[in-house]
């Protein structure tokens, strides 16, 4: 079983910093909620590297939110309803849709330059949405404008304590409380922090699989550490697969955003052939699960390792300006999107799942908010609409910052120690185990699944769980063994959902069973895997 603390500690023993409220992980979640909070309360905001580092920097698409006249939040509530397959929360859906434009203009207020068009917010379309209602920013570089305004802000705001660089080990708990972090410093010392609210914006788990668009931080640690603390962890199984990241050799896997296709591109096989209207209505715009399946069927029947998307019927002009940043990493690789068709596959993208929250941010552990991708609202069901995850983290953020308001002192004495036998972790051995963890990840628990692969998955990863019985010092052992936890909660998730549904597929139960499982699956640390049922009206 995997522990409830990781290392070991006495608290008598530890420096002890208070604060009024931790924020744990940078991105649009972090920097938002920090901004928010700070307004009243004394903030500590630790990232594990730096304000830059997180996956909100690489959000080419944009933001969801109801901005046009032409638009209302029935349609942007329809839209993420049906992407969702049957598990959305509807009420959570009610709040994203109903308060996604007023986030927005929070964004604004905090210095975000979105792209304008004759005095009027730029919108575009995107897969799976009925309008257009994405606003965009330096055309494809939305993430990294909100980024850079918002980390602004909390670089010159005296609430605020920024610790970067710092690694957050495990949550503190007592009595259905957290009451604070234990925290490794730059130097490997450690420190116990406590605050009367903690934050997990952490982002989610796209390392689980080797290849992925996130950046190398998302690792899970959020989520790994909640579930050690007794939190209810929620849908781990639906993790999306962006159809289109950039496969060359040389290059990462970069994305190639939907707003691409949104904006006519077409997808070809290596024959050159459009495929996708063998595979769904709405063609190259059908939701992201369907379109990275239908990318997988055409690479093995063709056994290629990609496939090709091709914007080149459009203007060059429009093609450059709308996705300049795209447009200028293709041709460091000597890829021409105005004239070139663009290899693509499908890269582990973002978690559906995460730590379940309320309609505050709050989890089952009091004064734990979970907010961003690390949390399960219920927003996005079995499969995420494109470019709601941004709309998601500010309008629940605001949320959570009242919820925090209204809460009173926590009595902050805690005594704790823990203090095990542990044996030395041979050296040099992490990044083989992470490596091999990425591969059995893909081979076993990724677009397409079955039982002998998940037990067999499942097996090999419980293999590795004596580490948790090592002396883990380094950074890189603490974020594998988050990983190897987030890996045994995906796939035990993904084992009991018998069925297909948004991102999550099982060959051996290909059809989606309403009758059985349109409920939520749940893990909790003591109890093991679960069920809820679905608040959908």
């Amino acid at each position: 079983m995997i522990p409830r603390y990781v290392v070991d500690f006495d608290l008598d023993n530890l420096p002890r910093v208070d604060t009024d409220v931790i924020v744990i992980g940078a991105g649009i979640a972090g920097l938002f909620t920090t901004l928010k909070v700070s307004e009243t309360k004394k903030v500590l905001m630790i990232t594990k590297k730096s304000l830059f580092d997180s996956n909100t920097r690489y959000a080419q698409g944009g933001i969801a939110a109801v901005i046009s006249e032409d638009d209302s939040p029935e349609f942007h509530r329809q839209d993420t309803l049906i992407a969702g397959a049957g598990l959305c929360d509807s009420a959570a859906v009610d709040v994203l849709v109903h308060e996604g434009p007023q986030g927005v203009q929070e964004l604004v207020r905090y210095g975000t330059n979105f792209d304008e068009e004759d005095g009027q917010f730029a919108l575009t379309k995107e897969g799976a949405h009925s309008q257009r209602r994405i606003l965009h920013a330096n055309g494809d570089a939305t993430g990294f404008e909100i980024v850079r305004a918002l980390a602004e802000k909390v670089q010159n705001d005296p609430a605020v304590e920024l610790w970067d660089d710092h690694f957050v080990i495990d949550l503190l708990t007592e009595d259905g409380e957290c009451r604070g972090a234990i925290v490794q410093k730059p130097d490997g010392s450690r420190v116990a922090v406590f605050g009367n609210a903690i934050i997990l914006c952490t982002g989610g788990t796209g390392q689980l699989y080797r290849y992925t668009t996130n950046p190398e931080v998302a690792t899970g640690d959020g989520v790994a550490m909640a579930y050690r603390a007794g939190a209810i962890i929620r849908d781990m199984e639906f993790i999306q697969f962006h159809p289109t990241s950039l496969c060359y050799p040389g290059a990462p896997r970069f994305l190639i955003s939907e707003a691409v296709r949104g904006e006519g591109a077409y997808l070809r096989n290596i024959r050159g052939e459009r495929f996708m209207e063998r595979y769904h209505p709405q063609l190259e715009l059908a939701p992201r699960d369907v379109v990275a399946r239908a990318i997988v069927s055409e690479m093995e029947a063709t056994k290629s390792t990609y496939v090709y998307i091709d914007i080149t019927h459009e203007s060059p002009d429009m093609v450059r300006h709308r996705f300049p940043t795209i447009y200028e990493y293709c041709l460091q690789y000597g890829l021409d999107l105005t004239t070139d068709w663009i290899p693509v596959a499908p890269a582990a993208h973002y978690m559906m799942g995460g730590v379940r929250t309320d309609l505050y941010g709050e989890t089952n552990i009091k004064r734990l908010f979970a907010c961003g991708e690390a949390s399960s609202t219920g927003v996005h069901g079995a499969n995420r609409l494109a470019s709601n995850s941004l709309s998601e983290a500010i309008v629940f953020g605001q949320r959570i910052v009242d919820r925090i308001n209204e809460l009173p002192k926590s009595s902050r004495t805690m005594k704790l120690k823990i203090d095990l036998e542990r044996h030395t972790l041979p050296a040099g051995t992490v990044i083989e185990r992470r490596l091999k963890l990425q591969k059995l990840m893909v081979r076993y628990a990724g677009l397409r699944r079955d039982r002998a692969g998940l037990e067999k998955g499942l097996e090999e990863l419980k293999r590795q769980l004596p580490i948790f019985q090592t002396a883990l010092t380094r950074r890189e052992e603490l974020e594998f063994i988050n990983l190897l936890t987030c890996a045994v909660l995906t796939t035990e998730a993904a084992l009991s959902r018998e069925e297909s549904r948004g991102a999550h597929f099982r060959e051996d139960f290909p059809i989606k069973n309403d009758d059985e499982w349109r409920k939520h699956t749940t893990l909790q640390r003591e109890q093991g895997v679960g069920e809820e049922q679905v608040n959908y009206v």
